[in-house]
């Protein structure tokens, strides 16, 4: 089925491979992951992630065959939500968090596609959303958390630089603000003070945004611990480009400081 683009919506295509079987979802964006998205369906698959959540896929327009949608319903993929309009990492989210919201899912957990990250602990974000959380964040760096195999530059980044900034601008402490494993209850995703379906949100906008302000209106957040783990060898798995990208999140975290996110 097609879905046409509607404010704050990218046109997308949607593939239904099972109905709605639970109260919690599992958005992935990925493009062009290969092999990775491959092996962390798998790893779910092996912990029965999808006993606790429907697995969600959310497809920038891959086309490397890593959403052959045999394999995917092997894999336990409930849906792939593929968007066919303009805009990144922002985009794609927001297609997911439209889609989900209209099935009616209590909450919302997001991971990325290219199995750095320990999927097997969806069940503890969802526990904390049950205790009431709004935002609950992963983070290899509280007790608990493994940090494997990060790249120097960026651990130092995120401690000195993303964590410190987001933490003041949300008024609470947060380690490990990158890291885009995490989860929303529906109310916070449908308050009027937050309005995280626009058009303004088409790369990494959203989740800086998303990381602030439920924090700033008043609910409750959370970080919790999780295993982010790199490969040893070979190119780091990432969307960012040193310089280039490192330098448009900067430019996002100082507009997210500001406010200028934040619906007039």
């Amino acid at each position: 089925m097609i879905y046409e683009k509607q404010p704050g919506v990218p046109k997308f295509e949607c593939v239904e491979y099972e109905k709605k079987n639970r109260d919690y979802v599992v958005l992935i964006p990925i493009i062009n992951e290969g092999e990775r998205i491959i092996k962390e369906l798998a790893r779910a698959k092996k912990y029965h992630v999808s006993d606790w959540a429907d697995i969600v896929i959310c497809d920038g327009g891959s086309t490397d065959g890593c959403t052959e949608e045999e394999r995917l319903k092997t894999l336990d993929v409930n849906t792939l939500l593929v968007k066919q309009d303009t805009g990144k990492q922002g985009a794609q989210l927001r297609m997911g968090i439209w889609w989900v919201l209209q099935r009616g899912y209590k909450g919302v957990i997001t991971i990325d596609g290219n199995n750095k990250d320990s999927i097997e602990d969806v069940p503890n974000f969802i526990r904390k959303l049950k205790e009431g959380y709004d935002l609950v964040q992963g983070s290899r760096f509280v007790k608990g958390g493994k940090a494997v195999n990060t790249p120097f530059v960026r651990s130092i980044s995120v401690k000195l630089i993303h964590a410190p900034i987001i933490s003041l601008t949300a008024h609470q402490r947060f380690t490990d603000t990158t890291n885009a494993y995490r989860a929303y209850s529906a109310r916070y995703l449908t308050d009027e003070r937050v309005q995280p379906l626009r058009d303004i949100f088409m790369t990494y906008e959203l989740l800086a945004y998303l990381s602030v302000r439920a924090t700033q209106i008043g609910m409750k957040a959370c970080e919790i611990p999780v295993t982010r783990a790199y490969p040893k060898k070979g190119k780091t798995p990432t969307k960012i480009s040193f310089l280039k990208g490192n330098s448009e999140l900067m430019k996002i975290l100082l507009k997210n400081a500001r406010g200028a996110y934040n619906p007039k």
